[in-house]
């Protein structure tokens, strides 16, 4: 399991206690806080895995700790707080709460809902991580398709692994050598003018984005992001 990494705002010792065992017994590692200033600071320099703030901090609120983290982020975040009133608990999903406990917390359900959310955003990026984005030209690199505007485009196997390779490159001069030899494999007996023969056909189907793989002259190409 890859280590996991949680941030507990929380002043009360008792529920701070409470919570650490439970996440220490599930082998996550957790930094505890006591209050909202705090929690902001630790969030800026740590890259966590899951938020749990307590409504009530002192300092800054739970309120604004959310706030403030949701603008710049989309990490999941738990509020556990003392008041029952549905008011809060709105007030909290409108601003990017995930999810919503009330004390006295569960410790097994706060886990559980700990796990949900883990779950949720490693299954996320897991198919997040297999599409390569670059403006309307989207790459499966599980599936090996190619869409444009969410139309599909009909490529063959070197000008699909010609096209990855250069996105996984982007901005960055490539010598027709070195797509020779990542895209071809140093084995490959064949010339240069094969990659300019795929080049070709490749922006052919890249249309009307195929400005993106511009020419450098004398050397290669490059997959141009602006």
């Amino acid at each position: 399991m890859d280590d996991i990494r949680l941030l507990f705002a929380e002043s009360n010792p008792d529920i701070i206690c409470s919570v650490k065992d439970c996440i220490d017994t599930e082998g996550y590692y957790a930094d505890l806080v006591p209050n909202g200033i705090a929690a902001i600071k630790s969030f800026r320099r740590t890259n966590y895995d899951l938020i749990i703030i307590d409504s009530h901090l002192p300092e800054l609120d739970g309120y604004n700790v959310c706030y403030q983290i949701r603008k710049v982020s989309d990490i999941p975040i738990i509020i556990i707080s003392s008041m029952k009133e549905e008011t809060e608990k709105l007030s909290f999903y409108k601003i990017g709460a995930d999810d919503f406990l009330v004390k006295p917390v569960s410790m097994s359900e706060l886990m559980a809902k700990i796990k949900v959310l883990l779950r949720r955003t490693s299954s996320l990026k897991s198919v997040l991580s297999r599409i390569i984005s670059v403006g309307q030209i989207q790459i499966d690199t599980v599936s090996r398709m190619v869409y444009i505007n969410e139309n599909e485009v009909q490529l063959t196997p070197k000008e699909y692994e010609l096209l990855v390779f250069l996105s996984q490159n982007p901005n960055r001069a490539l010598s027709r050598e070195v797509l020779l030899n990542e895209v071809w494999g140093i084995d490959f007996l064949g010339s240069d003018r094969t990659v300019d023969t795929h080049i070709k056909t490749l922006r052919d189907s890249l249309k009307p984005y195929h400005q993106c793989i511009a020419t450098v002259w004398g050397y290669g190409y490059k997959f141009e992001i602006t």
